[in-house]
This record gives C-alpha cells, sequence and structure tokens, in this order.
C-alpha cells in the first residue's frame, strides 16, 4: 500500500489526538494490515507505577487498526474515519503492565473486513522484539459515524 519511507505521520491517519492517542508512529502499512509503534510514557493516561496496565493493550490494537484504516481513507482522498471497538476474543497478555519507557510494536491483520464497515483483525503486541499480547479484536466503522451515533443510521 505505501513505502515505509513516504507512511504519513500517526496523527493524520488516526483520529484521536492529545491525550487519546497511544500510538507514536507507523512502521508498516499494506493492502492487509500494518505495524505501529508506542513508548510508554509517565504522563499517558492509565500509566501508574508500574506502567501501562496490561489491560491497555486492547486499545494499542484499536488504534493500530484505526491507523490501517486512515490510510487506506487516505489512500481514497478521504479523512480517517471514526470507527468502533466491538470487542474481542481471547485477548490474553502475558504481562501485568508495559513498564515504563517501553517501546511497544502493535501489529494488525485484516481476517475480515466487509462493505457492511464491520472487520475482524488478528493483533499482537510486541515487547523487546516477545510477544506479550494478542487478541482477535472485531470493529465497525460506519459511512457516517454523525447518524449513526445519532441513531439515524443501522
Amino acid at each position: 500500500m505505501q513505502d515505509p519511507q513516504t507512511l504519513p505521520p500517526i496523527g493524520e491517519v488516526v483520529p484521536h489526538g492529545g491525550a487519546m492517542l497511544l500510538l507514536d508512529a507507523l512502521l508498516h502499512a499494506d493492502d492487509n494490515g500494518c505495524t505501529a509503534q508506542a513508548t510508554v510514557r509517565p504522563a499517558q493516561l492509565f500509566v501508574d507505577a508500574a506502567g501501562m496496565p496490561g489491560w491497555v493493550g486492547i486499545e494499542y490494537m484499536a488504534q493500530a487498526i484505526a491507523a490501517w484504516a486512515g490510510v487506506r481513507a487516505r489512500r481514497a482522498g478521504r479523512p480517517p474515519g471514526i470507527g468502533f471497538l466491538l470487542g474481542s476474543r481471547r485477548y490474553e497478555c502475558d504481562v501485568p503492565a508495559f513498564p515504563l519507557g517501553s517501546v511497544l510494536t502493535v501489529a494488525v491483520q485484516a481476517e475480515l473486513t466487509g462493505d457492511n464497515g464491520l472487520g475482524q483483525f488478528a493483533c499482537r503486541l510486541s515487547l523487546d522484539g516477545r510477544d506479550v499480547a494478542r487478541a482477535n479484536v472485531s470493529v465497525f466503522q460506519p459511512a457516517d459515524a454523525q447518524a449513526f451515533l445519532q441513531g439515524q443510521q443501522v
């Protein structure tokens, strides 16, 4: 999909901002998935003395999926859209927390994407080159998020 040297800044493809944006950069993006990077910092939301709680791994995965969708939207000349995390199957995390200063790698692979906005992704999160979290994540990106939120679209 994109040459790694020409990948956009993460803030241009993920519709999160400020403290809610946990990812730092895209490392790779193609038609089937992407890889992103994040550093655990003391001032981030959810961080405590132990670091970033392991359960936040699912949000890293969801944001990587958003980045992948944002790159695809950008390629089609559209801004990144708003999507919704529907749930996950078998989220497993081998660590209670991601330590402060950790550099995390998040890889997402599309397993199913429908014309109706539904998608399912195989996701993994690595710390120091070792997979420490994995899940199958289901998402929904409506054609018109505002109408959907107002109950005007099903």
